[in-house]
Formats: C-alpha cells, structure tokens, sequence
C-alpha cells in the first residue's frame, strides 16, 4: 500500500527535511505541492513529486483532492493552525513543524480537530530521533536515572540569528527564538521525563542585541528593522509534582556555553546531558563513574550512516509506519500541546510580570 503524501509550504524546512525524507520511503507518492510563490511549488513538484504530481497557490484547493492521504504543514507558524485543522477536516493525517501553533488557543483548535475527524496529527520535533535522544529515552523508561526531578533545557546560540524568510516577524512567528529553538528543547526534556503536567511557570524576555550593527552573526547583520521579536528567553518551570525545569533559549547571547537542542537530566540514581556527545553519570561502588556511548562509526574505513541513524529520515518513516499501521506517532500532538501551552505561558509570564498557574 501506498499513501499519497501533500506539500504545503515549500521552504526551506520543506526542502531541507520533509521531502528528501519522504522520497526515501517507498510507500510514499508525494503527489500535489502548494506555496504562495508558485515557483517554490513547481521546483518542489520537479524534484520531488510523481510525473504528474499538482502545484497550488491556494492549500484549499490542494485539501479538495479527496486521493490525497496525508498533508504535511511546512508554513510559517501563524498558519499552522488553521491549515492543518482544514486538512484533518478535508480526511487528511497531519505532521506539522513545529511549534505546534503560536498559542494555546490555536494548538487546542488542531488538538480538538484530531480527536473530531478520527485523523492522526503529529508535530515535528526530529530531535527525539537522533541517535544520542534514543538511547537516553531507553534508559530514562528503563528507570536508570531514577526520578527526574531537576532538568535543563538548552537552546543557546552566541551569533546565529535567523535573517530570512519570515524568522523576525512576530506577527508570523508568535515569537523569536524561544518558539523556534526553545520549543526543541522543552519538547526533549519533557519527553524524556515523561512528565506533562506543569503547574506554575515564571518567565523572561529580551531583546538586548536585536537593535545592533555588525554583530558577527552566522548568517550575515540581520535587519534592524525587521527584528520584532525576542532574541533571549528564559522559563523556570515547575510540574505538579515538584519536578522543576529550567528552559534557555537565545538566538544572540555573550556567552561560550552554546547548545541547542538539548538537555541536562538530574535523577534519584543518575544523570545526563548532552555536553560533549551523551554523558551519564551516576555511583558505582562507592566510585563516581561517568558514561559515554558512542554513536558514530569512525574509524571504521567502510562503515556509512544509514538512513536509520538520520533523525529526519527517521521521523518520517516513522510517521509513515504510524498510519499503514494505525498506531500512535511518536510526537503524540497532546504532548505537543503541553510544549505550546509552556512556552505561551512564558511570553505572558515576561508580558505581565506575574507567575502563570495552570489549573
């Protein structure tokens, strides 16, 4: 069997991950693309759609297509919502980047319309696919770290601020680099605690280094101008059972200790983090040990990764698997949801100067 997959929104996350992944599985036809720019549509459809695949401008008309099985929604955040709750509404399963959506209200609205029209949704968080996040999950559901109680989420860039497409631009966005790094991070650590109930959530929120020139960014000065949204945040989190997490994120920050995408674990019987490749500590006869596995093959003359080993490649088999197989995605969108519901709790946190509860 065969699933007839959609494009819409043909970026550079489209580009860049989501369909090189789905070309390699071959139950996968990806037949109608759609972007506001024709040509990205039409580039896409070229290099990666069947013979007669379909281009649109227009997502409704690509959702009409009743043969279509499967859409993935690569937009700016601001659409994610209303685009994959029409899809789930036209009988269409959704993978949707991430964030989830830009606020809690939104992501409801998809979460709501998942359970309405019996479709499956899941939201693209590839980082739990790497190498390194499989074996730590393994080992947090194996209870080798014990209880988890304290936890650092860490999305910290020194000069590498986003300077095209639509990254600058709050009203499209919802936010800076708190919803597009930071929400990797949370969505890893909360997973690998298998803990989604927050219970309180203090946050922060700057744009210190957004209205500098020559800055020595990654990717060139970015514009002055453009540059309406954060570029730190922070969060302290608290769970309803005490568990406290500290979330960092910053696109532009004077600091070395630079990490993105990862986490800091620390539990009743061991630890980890991500410093240096994967490390887990913990007492072995009465001897503090530190553990490293290793993920690579080098030095290995013939040895080649494998698709296996890429995370996006992962993540989409996966999904794919999911719906032949009828079984829950891996990014479950409730959890998903619980990562949105934080990080809009943080904004408002740093808007109002106020501890947000949940009830």
């Amino acid at each position: 069997m065969s699933l007839r997959v959609g494009i819409i929104g043909c970026g550079g996350i489209a580009f860049g991950k989501h369909m090189p992944s789905l070309k390699k599985i071959k139950e996968v036809e990806m037949v109608a693309f759609c972007d506001i720019v024709k040509e990205r549509a039409e580039n896409a459809a070229k290099q990666y759609g069947t013979p007669n695949a379909k281009v649109y401008t227009n997502y409704r008309e690509l959702l009409e297509d009743k043969t279509i099985d499967v859409v993935h929604v690569c937009t700016p955040n601001r659409s994610h919502s209303f685009i994959t709750v029409d899809a789930l509404a036209s009988g269409k399963h959704v993978m949707c980047e991430k964030p989830m959506a830009i606020n809690t209200e939104e992501a409801r609205k998809m979460l709501e319309a998942a359970k309405k029209y019996g479709k499956k949704l899941t939201i693209a968080y590839q980082n739990r696919y790497r190498p390194d996040a499989q074996y730590l999950k393994a080992e947090c559901e194996k209870g080798t770290l014990g209880e988890i109680y304290f936890a650092k989420a860490h999305a910290l860039r020194r000069r590498a601020v986003p300077t095209w497409g639509v990254f600058l631009n709050e009203y499209e966005q919802g936010g800076g680099p708190l919803i597009d790094i930071g929400t990797h991070a949370l969505d890893l650590t909360l997973w690998m605690m298998n803990n989604y109930e927050p219970k309180m959530v203090t946050g922060t929120i700057f744009k210190k280094l957004g209205e500098q020139r020559n800055t020595a960014n990654a990717w060139g000065d970015w514009d002055v101008d453009k540059f309406t949204v954060e570029d730190s945040a922070f969060g302290f989190i608290v769970m309803k059972n005490g568990a406290t997490i500290i979330l960092e994120s910053s696109w532009a920050l004077n600091t070395l200790d630079v990490r993105e995408a990862q986490t800091t674990l620390c539990g009743t019987l061991a630890g980890a983090d991500m410093v240096d490749g994967l490390r887990i500590n913990y007492v072995k006869n009465n001897r503090q040990v530190v553990e490293r596995p290793a993920f690579s093959g080098s030095g290995v003359a013939f040895y080649e990764a494998k698709d296996s080993d890429n995370p996006s490649y992962l993540e989409a088999k996966l999904w794919i698997d999911a719906i032949l197989n009828d079984k829950d995605p891996v990014v479950l969108p409730e959890q998903a949801f619980v990562v949105t519901q934080i990080l809009d709790a943080i904004y408002e946190s740093a808007r109002t100067g106020k501890t947000i509860y949940f009830d």
